[in-house]
């Protein structure tokens, strides 16, 4: 018999339940998939804590995006088939041996990427090019400042940035971390953790201000990295990691700057048309081996409450992922 991960209340990291599920054959609009690998993220630690922008009902299987093979189809699904190779993401359910999904959820995996490689890409990516593409306007001329760069959706926006011609500068707290931003094409790393931060981005830019910063951070990082903005900059909006920041107004007005937010969650929602053009771009430059998740570390699903742990840390280079 299968076996799953349930939440039966929202609650710190710890004390789940790994049961035996079996969802038996799918609805005519879901296919049932053996999963193979479930990528674990700073939103799932959100969501099971109950801080999340939306809510579950309990109880729930927690995970939001995966990989794995499709073992049977819906009576109304077209384009999918028993035995294809399929990653994608959605609304929980996928901390599973077994899932029956909502079939639009999922595509046929890049036939580079590995269970692992897949089940991360869409969501941090996606993002990435949501931000960078359709939110900052980021030009082939201008100098990206990524925040967070060893993070998921930090890794996947030097990439992206470095595909778009950008100067990438990176800042991220470890050297374990800068040196996966390099990898991932950044043309600079510099220390988050260091004393003179600003001087050290203004030195790495060559003495002048960046264009767009990528903000998955928060906290106090927020402020002096707007503060790193030239005139008509953009700050990019991720998320907040190390708590809800707070801007004074005088400085969009001082800079001529805009502060944006980035939620992939809406923009789906909202701009579905566009947010499947994405998708498919994100896909496409994966298949091409120029977008290529980083695994940091893998776990059992048995040891789900150890990976959520790892991931509330925020010390690894790299995704988190659990394998079966």
């Amino acid at each position: 018999m299968p076996v799953a991960v349930f939440v039966d209340q929202f609650r710190p990291v710890n004390g789940f339940l790994v049961r035996e599920h079996d969802p038996g054959p799918p609805a005519p609009n879901e296919i049932r998939i053996a999963i193979k690998a479930v990528g674990i993220s700073y939103a799932d630690v959100l969501i099971i804590k109950g801080q999340y922008q939306v809510r579950p009902d309990l109880p729930f299987i927690p995970g939001t995006e995966c990989a794995g093979i499709v073992e049977a189809v819906g009576s109304e699904i077209v384009g999918l088939s028993e035995g294809d190779y399929v990653t994608g993401h959605g609304w929980c359910g996928m901390c599973a041996e077994v899932a029956n999904l909502p079939a639009h959820w999922f595509r046929k995996m890049p036939s580079t990427l590995s269970f692992e490689q897949a089940a991360v890409l869409s969501v941090s990516f996606a993002t990435a090019l949501y931000a960078l593409v359709n939110r900052g306007s980021l030009g082939s001329d201008e100098t990206l400042l990524v925040l967070g760069a060893g993070g998921a959706t930090g890794h996947a926006a030097v990439q992206i940035g470095r595909h778009l011609g950008a100067h990438v500068i990176a800042s991220a707290s470890s050297p374990e971390k800068r040196d996966l931003a390099l990898a991932g094409g950044a043309s600079a790393v510099i220390s988050s953790q260091s004393s003179t931060w600003r001087e050290d981005v203004r030195a790495a830019n060559n003495g002048r201000p960046v264009d767009v910063v990528f903000d998955p951070v928060g906290g106090e990082a927020t402020e002096p990295a707007f503060r790193s903005l030239s005139w008509s900059g953009r700050h990019l909006v991720i998320g907040f990691t190390a708590g809800i920041a707070s801007v004074r107004t005088n400085l969009p007005l001082l800079k001529g700057a805009s502060l944006i937010g980035v939620d992939i969650r809406q923009f789906g929602i909202f701009e579905p048309a566009t947010a499947e053009a994405n998708l498919n771009e994100v896909f496409d430059l994966a298949q091409q081996g120029v977008l290529r998740p980083a695994i940091a570390r893998t776990y059992a699903l048995k040891d789900f409450a150890v990976a959520l742990d790892d991931v509330a840390k925020g010390e690894p280079a790299g995704r988190i992922v659990l394998t079966m």
